[in-house]
C-alpha cells in the first residue's frame, strides 16, 4: 500500500475540511479587516501630536488592544462563548468559530495598522493640513494612500496568523484542515493526513504572501 493511500481514501473529507478552513479564514478576515482598520486609524489620529489628538480615547483603545492581544486564543474561545451564542445562535461549528477568530484578530490587526500608518512622513501630513484638508481627507488621501504598502504587508501577516488560529477551531466543533490533522492524522496515527494538511496550509500561506508581495510592488512609490 502507498503511504498516501489513506489520505486518498478520505479525499472528499479533506476537500470539505479545506473549504471549511477557507470559509473561516475569508469571513473572519473580512470582519477583522474592517474593524481592525477602523480601530487602527482611530488610534493613529488620536495619538499624541496627531491630527485628532485625544489622550482619553487613545489610552482606552490602547489598553483594550493590549488586553485582548494578551489573551491566549484557547481562553478567548471560552470567554466570548456567550457573545458567540447571541450573535450566531450557537457555540458550535465553523460559523461559531468565526466570532472568537474576529475578537482575536481585530486587536492584532489594529496594532499592525497603527504601526503602518504611524510611519507616514509627518511632513506630508503637515502639508495636507496647510492646504486646508479636513481630518477625513487627510486620513484617506495621506495616511491610507501613503501607508498602503505597509498596510498590505500588515494584512498578509494578519492573514497568516489568522490561518494558524483556524487550526484551533476544532475545539468548538469548527472543523477545518487543522482539526483534521489532529483528530485523524495525529490521534489515529495517520501521518500521511498530517503531511497533506500541512501542504494545503502551506499552499494557502504561499498564495497569501505571493499576492501581498505583488501588491506591495505595485503600490510602492
Amino acid at each position: 500500500m502507498g503511504f498516501f493511500d489513506y489520505s486518498w481514501s478520505i479525499r472528499d473529507r479533506i476537500a470539505a475540511d479545506f473549504k471549511t478552513t477557507l470559509y473561516m479564514l475569508v469571513v473572519s478576515a473580512i470582519f477583522a479587516g474592517i474593524f481592525g482598520l477602523i480601530l487602527g486609524v482611530i488610534m493613529v489620529v488620536t495619538d499624541r501630536g496627531r491630527i485628532l489628538e485625544n489622550k482619553v480615547v487613545y489610552s482606552i483603545l490602547d489598553k483594550l488592544t493590549n488586553i485582548f492581544r494578551s489573551i491566549p486564543f484557547i481562553i478567548l474561545l471560552a470567554l466570548v462563548a456567550p457573545i458567540t451564542k447571541q450573535i450566531v445562535n450557537t457555540r458550535i461549528g465553523p460559523t461559531a468559530a468565526i466570532v472568537p477568530l474576529v475578537f482575536s484578530c481585530v486587536p492584532f490587526f489594529a496594532r499592525q495598522v497603527e504601526q503602518a500608518l504611524a510611519s507616514v512622513e509627518p511632513g506630508k501630513i503637515e502639508a495636507a493640513e496647510a492646504m486646508g484638508k479636513s481630518p477625513f481627507e487627510i486620513i484617506t488621501s495621506v495616511y491610507l494612500r501613503e501607508g498602503l504598502p505597509s498596510l498590505i504587508r500588515a494584512s498578509s501577516i494578519t492573514l497568516i496568523s489568522l490561518l494558524s488560529l483556524t487550526a484551533m477551531a476544532g475545539i468548538v466543533g469548527g472543523g477545518g484542515i487543522g482539526d483534521l490533522a489532529i483528530a485523524v492524522g495525529y490521534q489515529r496515527y495517520k501521518d500521511d493526513v498530517v503531511i497533506v494538511s500541512v501542504v494545503l496550509i502551506l499552499i494557502v500561506v504561499f498564495i497569501i504572501q505571493g499576492i501581498a508581495n505583488f501588491l506591495i510592488r505595485k503600490t510602492s512609490h
